[in-house]
């Protein structure tokens, strides 16, 4: 089957500006592809990484609540496009002091969620808190740490962090964290 998310497509190639065609490449491809008519280049469109943290203090965990859209005013965990040049967990660390401004060591890789219906992969990497103090960047109204029953589980912005905040309290009750690889719709 053929898909391409046309709220996306590339109308004009990156090299030489030319408007592309959208067509499947004559390489063995089976996608559609914006491709240039002059230059040849295949213009590839590839899902965006959302990297971020799980960031706790004995059996609490730090939420940020959102000061943008989409969902301002929600709670989330501290997360955000992964930047080219840097590693999943740098890109969650570099986060986590950006919208928390949060000392953490960070631990293993927790989730990954794949959200294809909006082209995005989550990962989310647990994290000690090394400290109480926060000082949240401009992305962010308020930092602070919730315990399990104190969440404000109808105000959590995406699914994603639900599922992760879910699974974390789960394994913390457990007294061992494991992995979780799985699909939001």
């Amino acid at each position: 089957m053929l898909r391409v998310n046309f709220s996306h497509t590339i109308h004009f190639c990156r090299q030489c500006g030319t408007a592309v065609e959208q067509r499947v490449p004559d390489d063995g491809d089976t996608r559609l592809r914006a491709i240039c008519p002059a230059c040849g280049t295949i213009h590839y469109q590839n899902p965006l990484n959302v990297v971020g943290t799980v960031p706790y203090l004995g059996d609490r965990v730090l939420l940020c609540k959102r000061n943008i859209e989409p969902r301002r005013g929600f709670w989330t965990l501290p997360a955000g496009f992964m930047e080219l040049g840097e590693s999943t967990a740098e890109g969650a660390l570099r986060e986590t002091q950006e919208e928390a401004g949060a000392e953490i060591e960070l631990e293993g890789l927790f989730t990954l969620l794949n959200v294809a219906r909006v082209s995005q992969v989550h990962m989310y990497y647990r994290a000690r808190l090394l400290s109480e103090r926060f000082d949240p960047g401009h992305e962010t109204m308020e930092a602070r740490l919730f315990q399990q029953h104190e969440i404000p589980w109808e105000e959590i912005a995406f699914r994603t962090v639900k599922e992760t905040l879910e699974r974390f309290f789960a394994d913390q009750q457990r007294g061992s964290f494991g992995f979780y690889a799985g699909d939001i719709n």
